[in-house]
C-alpha cells in the first residue's frame, strides 16, 4: 500500500514540475511571438494556458500533496530533512500561485508585451525542485542549520502534546 502512495506522489510531483517548467515557457514564447498580435493567437495562447493550468497542473500540485501528507503519517517521519523539504515545496507553491495571477492576467489583456517575464520564474523554480529531489534523496542531517537558530527555538519549552485531547 506504501509503495502506491509513493509511486502516486511521484508520478503526480512528476506532472506538477513538468507543468511548472512548461507554463513559464509557453508564456515566454508567446510574449515573444507574432501570434499575440491576432485573435487566432490569443485564443489559441488563452485557451492552452488556462485549461494546462487548471485541469493539469493544479490536479497534479493537489493529488502530490496531499499523497505526500499520507505518507508523512502513515511512515511517521518527522526529520528535519522532510521539514526542510515542506519548505521548499512551499516555495514551489508559491511560484504556482504566481503562475495563475500571471496566466489570469494573460486572459484578462490582449497586450502580451506587458505581461510580467514568466520565464524568469525557471531562475527560482529549478533550485527549488533540485532541492527537493536533494533532500528526499540525500536526507541530510542538516545539525549545523539547526545550530544556526536561537537555542529557545531548538528545544521544547517543557510542554508536550497530550496522547488525547479531551473535550471541553
Amino acid at each position: 500500500m506504501i509503495a502506491l502512495w509513493k509511486a502516486l506522489h511521484i508520478a503526480a510531483l512528476s506532472v506538477w514540475c513538468a507543468g511548472l517548467i512548461l507554463l513559464p515557457i509557453v508564456i515566454h514564447g508567446y510574449r515573444r511571438s507574432h501570434a499575440s498580435r491576432n485573435q487566432a493567437g490569443f485564443t489559441e495562447f488563452r485557451w492552452l494556458t488556462h485549461h494546462a493550468y487548471r485541469l493539469v497542473v493544479t490536479p497534479a500540485a493537489v493529488v502530490a500533496v496531499a499523497a505526500g501528507t499520507v505518507l508523512i503519517f502513515v511512515l511517521e517521519v518527522l526529520d528535519i530533512w522532510l521539514l526542510a523539504k515542506l519548505v521548499v515545496v512551499t516555495g514551489m507553491v508559491l511560484v504556482h500561485a504566481w503562475l495563475g495571477h500571471v496566466i489570469g492576467l494573460a486572459g484578462a489583456r490582449r497586450d502580451a508585451y506587458r505581461l510580467p517575464p514568466a520565464g524568469l520564474v525557471l531562475v527560482v523554480l529549478l533550485p527549488l525542485m533540485g532541492a527537493v529531489l536533494w533532500l528526499v534523496l540525500a536526507k541530510p542531517a542538516l545539525d549545523e542549520v539547526i545550530a544556526l537558530f536561537p537555542e529557545m527555538l531548538r528545544e521544547p519549552r517543557g510542554h508536550t502534546i497530550p496522547a488525547r485531547l479531551d473535550p471541553l
